[in-house]
């Protein structure tokens, strides 16, 4: 039986992934969230409709992924905070772990002495995830991120696909 292959590549480069995940990995914050589009323009309901094709519907996502990335940031942050403030678990287990190793990290190599029990910093790093990834597990931290892929996919593609370029910007690519 003959193998599927789809070439990754080729959906990828649809969209230009590569060049946008360049410019994240290249900015700091502070000039990340810079160039935030006014909230007017970023729910602009007047600009909101079906696109007539695919190509116009990608040629959409182009455009407003690369002009509202940093609203999408936020509503991709926005999102993450939801996610945790609804799952208890994950948040206790995310706070545990951070201030575990936050704790381990002050001991700086030396060991802790509770009493008469002596821990090395492995042992304490072994205990620390012998802990936190069952509550990991129970609190579903998988079902989390799915949820949080596909709520943000759903929201920051669709908002994309159906906000309409602004109309100086639709001319700009044709020939005249």
């Amino acid at each position: 039986m003959a193998r599927i292959q789809i070439p990754i590549d080729v959906l990828t480069s649809r969209l230009n992934f590569g060049e946008r995940l360049n410019s994240i990995r290249s900015g700091s914050l502070a000039s990340r969230f810079s160039n935030l589009r006014p909230l007017s323009e970023f729910f602009d309901v007047k600009r909101i409709n079906k696109p007539p094709n695919f190509g116009e519907m990608q040629s959409r996502v182009n455009y407003n992924l690369g002009h509202f990335s940093s609203n999408y940031a936020v509503v991709f942050t926005m999102l993450c905070l939801y996610a945790l403030l609804t799952n208890f678990w994950l948040l206790f287990d995310i706070i545990f772990v951070v201030t575990g190793m936050f704790v381990i990290g002050k001991l700086e190599g030396r060991d802790l002495e509770f009493g008469q029990q002596r821990f090395s910093t492995v042992q304490l790093y072994t205990g620390l995830w012998v802990i936190a990834i069952p509550i990991a597990l129970i609190s579903g931290v998988f079902g989390t991120m799915m949820w949080l892929i596909g709520a943000s996919g759903v929201v920051i593609l669709g908002h994309a696909a159906l906000l309409d370029k602004p109309i100086d910007e639709a001319f700009s690519g044709e020939a005249v």
